[in-house]
């Protein structure tokens, strides 16, 4: 959603932004399959737009809903980020303790 709420951008068109972000294992197939969930849910919108090199493309954009959905998305990644980040420093911190002390070899 977060590369949909940038610009307005047709199916191919995200797949391959989504492989120059680096998610690779997002195939084409799997992303029309999700545009039609979100379109149900209303997440987003499509429009069919004339394409200069064939057939209509349908265009996909955020409606307020998915831009709600979106925010709420990256406040629980935070938050999850955070608790992750923590329980990882956590454990590198303990691990190096244990190193610097014999008595805990």
């Amino acid at each position: 959603m977060a590369v949909i709420a940038r610009e307005e951008i047709y199916g191919y068109e995200l797949s391959m932004k989504l492989a120059e972000y680096g998610l690779t294992f997002v195939s084409e197939g799997s992303i029309y399959p999700m545009l039609l969930r979100m379109q149900k849910e209303n997440l987003i919108s499509g429009t069919l737009k004339d394409s200069p090199n064939g057939p209509k493309r349908k265009y996909y954009r955020l409606t307020d809903s998915g831009r709600q959905a979106l925010e709420e998305f990256k406040e629980n990644w935070m938050d999850l980020k955070v608790a992750v980040d923590h329980i990882l420093n956590q454990r590198s911190e303990n691990h190096d303790s244990r190193r610097d002390d014999p008595s805990k070899q």
